[in-house]
């Protein structure tokens, strides 16, 4: 038995699933029901249907790359390992934009790590008291190329975030679907930093931070939450476990962080 693993203590970055999850936009809910109970064959059994972007999943690179990975082909030393998860909610706001500086402003980052970032919108979870389903989704911030072209610089591992995607929201199909807050969203640029949507996401970067990175197994968890508020600005042992899913694109995970009591 390991020594040591009285002096650890674990905290589940996981957010809860049922059927009452939101899935990402467009994507099949979870779908849960009984095939059997206890009576009369002494058993319980369900059968369940969902995609693979319900609550806290990981996004594999065969997601966005047909010649990428598949989720069963992730080793556990890359699923597993140092990292550290960055607080962003001083500086997150609707629509907002973070950069690589506003990272390591905050922590060290070390190359190979593994990252979570904590902008705070996981509040507006479903299982949250400030429960907002389309403020979660549709407005959360997010980065720009420069800060996928940090993540392949630095060799990140993976990335985790508290929100709906690892891309600004209005760098997704998002930006069409939801015309309202798209128009929101350009003000609120164009009020702040003097340019618009298609300033800040030309149609070059879409979605850049899947596009550009998967190809090199840079790849990221959504919807981390659960005890992330217990451990911001910390570095930390961090394991992502998925299944062990050959074929699959993604995967529904658990988050952990491991910490030294």
């Amino acid at each position: 038995m390991l020594s040591f693993w009285d002096k650890v203590k674990m905290y589940d970055l996981t957010q809860p699933l049922s059927h009452l999850t939101p899935p990402w936009p467009t994507y099949e809910p979870l779908q849960i029901k009984f095939f059997k109970r206890l009576a009369p064959n002494g058993a319980n059994g369900q059968l369940i249907t969902t995609s693979n972007h319900v609550g806290t999943h990981l996004d594999g690179p065969l997601h966005f790359c047909t010649h990428g990975k598949d989720i069963a082909s992730l080793p556990l030393d890359f699923l597993v390992g140092p990292g550290v998860v960055v607080d962003l909610s001083d500086i997150a706001e609707d629509y907002g934009i973070y950069t690589s500086k506003d990272i390591m402003d905050r922590v060290e980052v070390r190359e190979g790590d593994i990252l979570i970032i904590h902008t705070g919108y996981h509040h507006y979870a479903w299982d949250q008291p400030e429960a907002d389903e389309v403020r979660y989704m549709i407005k959360h911030p997010g980065p720009t190329r420069e800060f996928a072209e940090w993540c392949l610089k630095m060799k990140i591992k993976w990335l985790g975030v508290d929100c709906g995607s690892a891309d600004h929201p209005m760098n997704t199909k998002i930006r069409e679907w939801m015309p309202v807050q798209a128009r929101e969203a350009d003000k609120y640029l164009r009020e702040k930093y003097g340019k618009g949507l298609d300033d800040f996401f030309p149609p070059e970067d879409y979605q850049v931070m899947h596009i550009a990175l998967f190809p090199y197994d840079i790849i990221h968890a959504e919807n981390v939450g659960g005890d992330i508020d217990q451990i911001l600005n910390k570095r930390v042992i961090i394991g992502c476990f998925p299944w062990r899913f050959v074929g699959g694109e993604s995967s529904i995970c658990r988050i952990v962080a491991f910490d030294e009591k």
